[in-house]
């Protein structure tokens, strides 16, 4: 297994360094601590480590990876433009094979390396913060607008959409706003509102109801009172015989992750953008294919942190 090693963090250039370590296989199983520590001993021994010399406690690995990605825990990336992912630290007692993969670019980074516990730690801490502001806080019923305030106010402005949002395929968008597409769900949730207005938690009995519109709906508005068509799902898994097993696979996989409580808008998320990795056609050979790999490496970082545990 190898590693290259950038330390760059640093405004001084004449002090960056790029090195190359072939790993030893007792290594991989072992902490990312490990790597640090031999990058910082071939460092002070160069030149650069004469004039500037490093100090590991004060350091911490990273790699960079996309910010979107549905495993934090995965170093892949995804996206061919690098000055668009972001940096990724790695807890030094992480298990070298499980966060960093053969071959890859493992960045030296200012700042003292945290462990899992002290992540976690900060997870749970986030959590608790995220859990008392939402038992103060109630959520604005304005489609578009995510805003929380307290129930007795201040009431703060909002923008927002006058009708339901729309998922077809891997597009989405608002019906009220059709030509304002969007294929991240990042940058659906930042489509501005078509109206303005003040928050509130009341209901409006005579508003349209909030359900999302998927493509078989659409077609049926398009349709007027002729005969109904059918959904999206039902077609897939009529398709299993006639070569579009992939497509009934995908929605079967959707429907079992939902019994263990994966969130159909979640698992439709992930599945939308690894249509766009795939070139935004949709290609529901590739995106299973995709996905299955995604979901194996996922799979392999549970393992081998239960190994760690054990």
């Amino acid at each position: 297994m190898k590693v290259f090693f950038r330390y760059e963090d640093n405004d001084d250039k004449s002090s960056h360094k790029q090195l190359k370590i072939t790993l030893p296989k007792s290594w991989k199983n072992g902490p990312s601590s490990k790597l640090l520590n031999q990058f910082v001993e071939s460092y002070n021994a160069s030149d650069q480590g004469a004039k500037n010399p490093l100090d590991a406690s004060n350091l911490h690995l990273a790699t960079k990876q996309d910010p979107t990605s549905i495993n934090n825990n995965s170093s892949s990336t995804t996206r061919d433009d690098k000055s668009l992912l972001e940096y990724s630290p790695i807890a030094s007692d992480a298990i070298t094979i499980s966060v960093i993969e053969d071959r890859e670019e493992v960045f030296i980074r200012n700042g003292p390396s945290r462990t899992l516990g002290e992540v976690e730690e900060e997870k749970l801490a986030e959590l608790e913060r995220a859990r008392a502001l939402q038992a103060k806080t109630v959520a604005c019923v304005h489609l578009g607008c995510n805003k929380r305030f307290t129930k007795d106010g201040p009431f703060p402005s909002c923008s927002y959409h006058s009708g339901p949002p729309v998922f077809h395929e891997t597009a989405k968008f608002w019906s009220c706003c059709p030509q304002k597409k969007a294929y991240d769900w990042d940058d659906f949730q930042a489509i501005v509102g078509c109206r303005t207005g003040t928050c509130t938690n009341i209901e409006d009995e005579d508003a349209k109801p909030r359900k999302a519109w998927g493509g078989c709906e659409m077609r049926e508005v398009a349709a007027g009172d002729g005969n109904k068509l059918k959904s999206i799902d039902d077609f897939n898994l009529e398709q299993t015989d006639s070569g579009n097993k992939a497509a009934t696979l995908l929605n079967k996989l959707k429907k079992v992750l939902e019994e263990v409580g994966v969130e159909e808008e979640l698992f439709n998320q992930v599945v939308g953008g690894i249509g766009e990795e795939c070139g935004g056609n949709d290609e529901h050979a590739a995106i299973a294919q995709k996905l299955g790999k995604k979901l194996k490496d996922a799979m392999k970082v549970i393992a081998v942190e239960q190994l760690r545990i054990k």
